[in-house]
């Protein structure tokens, strides 16, 4: 069985911070793919949260199953409640800049023989993490000067 690390943050503000993901993807005990990237951010314009990170982490690491030709059961682990709750069904998608994210999600999770959805603690999501922030860092070696200016210069201002 394929289990699948998800994970997503967005800092120095949630929403509007820098928002990017993680996430590792393993069959028993063994490493078979690792991803990250940069979702957006605030001081571009883009309407971001720790939610729409954590959804392009889930999604993103789907996309590169079925673009192996995998189809078989997934484990999915994350440590957000959120994510995970919505999309068994416990909870209401309300937040307008998710709706198309978990729509999109659960289409993909369609594409398997079997899903299982777990909520894991954040100690037991540390690869993904680990992966989320190593794409926060990229972020900030291309942009630091900005992101410095926009986050917190422009606070001392006011």
């Amino acid at each position: 069985m394929i289990t699948l690390y998800f994970d997503g943050l967005c800092i120095p503000k949630n929403p509007g911070g820098v928002a990017t993901f993680g996430y590792a993807i393993y069959s028993d005990g063994k490493k078979l793919n690792e991803g990250h990237g940069f979702v957006g951010a605030g001081m571009l314009g883009d309407d971001v949260s720790n939610n729409v990170a954590e959804y392009h982490a889930l999604i993103r690491g789907l996309e590169h199953l079925i673009s192996i030709g995998y189809n078989g059961e997934v484990e999915i682990k994350g440590d957000s409640q959120l994510v995970i709750n919505q999309l068994s069904g416990k909870y209401a998608v309300r937040a307008r800049r998710l709706v198309s994210l978990h729509r999109k999600a659960k289409d993909l999770l369609k594409r398997f023989s079997k899903t299982t959805l777990k909520w894991v603690p954040r100690e037991e999501n540390s690869e993904a993490d680990r992966l989320s922030r190593v794409a926060f860092d990229e972020f900030l070696r291309r942009h630091c000067a900005e992101y410095k200016k926009y986050y917190f210069l422009s606070e001392t201002s006011v």
